[in-house]
């Protein structure tokens, strides 16, 4: 009986002394999550910890008033706090090297390489609009009302829009959020982008093969297959089911933006010649709600064609047509439209907008989620109507003819242009 009680004794002692340790110690893998905010982010130790909490943006929060006349917008997402991870980049994928700045009018980014020549991008969450701003608007004191329409994108988009990209075998740059501190490996770049919320993606320009595809040879931008036709004529084909996949998606996902600039292109070598497979990036404007006074009218049909918003319908097809899709798109038969808008209606179930939506942090998927689902799945219900206008509509442009660049003719679909730029 003694035996028994000193076994029960022991075990007991052990198991207080194991849950002491586990109670006063704090293993790298679970640090706990910092809280965040313009107050203290200069004073915190971010190598203290493996994550934290923070909101995208404030300057998006408004009265009545204001919501009444610019609209609702995304504004409680932007300013709700989420936990995010932290990034070092001498660790980030066995560290990372910033090679330069880049970024269009709205979005400041760094360019990264690893070790192997994998290149990556460092997106800001936040946006810039000042350059969009028009002289005529700052004259008249309205920079606000342009600044505050960055509240119509959604800070979280991209991450939802990948996980609907796998579910329909589309390429994508596989985004992901980071918090990026104050750190010796962004060099001169430490102030204007330390202490950030960034995308962190795949570039769509890349010698390294980072994709699913084999026999790749090289990932470029929409500028470059301009060389590389002239190069490789007839032998370069793109792939025109996955394009046309590919922006039947965006009329789903309500990407109204998607000119030239923001596609790369997988290069791989197929049956003896070399095929052209889209590479969509740059997500800021899928889910793009529109509401208010003064938006409404910016976003008329008659003012802001493209400028559509993401509503249960597509309320107008031509503002979502670019040169860009005439160009590779306008021979393309009806008939691949229509069967890429079932295949796309097969693979988009209500499962998978569920899961999808459902990555996003449970008080994003709260204040948004559920509304967006119920659109994705109606334009989805009415992808083949989309499908047959999108083609109705593409079969009435004529072909672009601006040039910017070059006098060297390339032909594509057997129509030629001068250039890929002047889109």
């Amino acid at each position: 009986m003694k035996k028994v009680i000193l076994i029960i004794g022991a075990v007991l002692i052990l198991f207080i002394i194991l849950l002491y340790i586990s109670l006063n110690s704090t293993p790298d893998e679970y640090k706990t999550s910092a809280i965040v905010g313009p107050d203290n982010i200069e004073e915190i130790n971010f190598k203290d910890y493996d994550s934290l909490t923070i909101a995208a943006s404030t300057l998006y929060q408004a009265n009545d008033l204001k919501k009444m006349m610019q609209g609702e917008h995304y504004r409680k997402a932007w300013s709700t706090p989420i936990q995010v991870k932290i990034a070092f980049l001498d660790t980030l994928l066995g560290g990372l090297t910033v090679v330069k700045e880049g970024g269009g009018n709205q979005t400041k980014s760094l360019k990264l390489e690893d070790s192997i020549g994998n290149k990556y991008t460092l997106r800001s969450i936040n946006k810039n609009p000042d350059p969009l701003v028009p002289e005529f608007a700052k004259t008249l004191g309205l920079e606000n009302i342009i600044v505050d329409g960055i509240s119509a994108q959604h800070p979280y988009a991209a991450t939802v829009v990948a996980v609907l990209a796998d579910a329909v075998h589309i390429h994508h740059t596989q985004p992901k959020i980071y918090f990026i501190p104050k750190q010796d490996a962004l060099q001169e770049f430490n102030e204007n982008y330390g202490n950030k919320l960034f995308l962190f993606e795949h570039e769509t320009e890349s010698d390294a093969n980072w994709t699913s595809e084999d026999n790749v040879s090289k990932i470029i931008e929409t500028d470059d297959l301009q060389e590389l036709k002239l190069e490789l004529g007839e032998s370069l084909k793109i792939d025109e089911r996955a394009l046309v996949r590919a922006r039947l998606f965006d009329l789903v996902i309500g990407d109204w933006d998607r000119h030239a600039k923001q596609w790369g292109w997988i290069i791989k070598e197929q049956d003896g010649r070399q095929i052209a497979i889209p590479l969509p990036a740059d997500r800021d404007n899928a889910f793009f709600s529109i509401s208010g006074l003064i938006p409404n009218i910016i976003a008329s049909k008659n003012v802001t064609p493209e400028m559509r918003p993401f509503q249960a319908d597509i309320d107008y097809m031509p503002g979502l047509i670019h040169d860009f899709d005439i160009y590779f798109l306008k021979s393309t038969p009806k008939h691949v439209f229509m069967e890429e808008a079932k295949a796309l209606q097969q693979l988009l179930t209500d499962k998978v907008i569920k899961k999808a939506m459902r990555q996003w942090p449970s008080q994003i998927y709260e204040l948004d989620g559920k509304d967006i689902e119920k659109k994705l799945k109606s334009r989805r219900d009415q992808l083949l109507k989309y499908a047959e206008e999108f083609k109705r509509v593409l079969n009435d442009k004529e072909y672009p003819t601006k040039i910017l660049k070059g006098s060297e003719n390339v032909e594509f679909n057997g129509h030629y242009l001068k250039c890929f730029e002047c889109y």
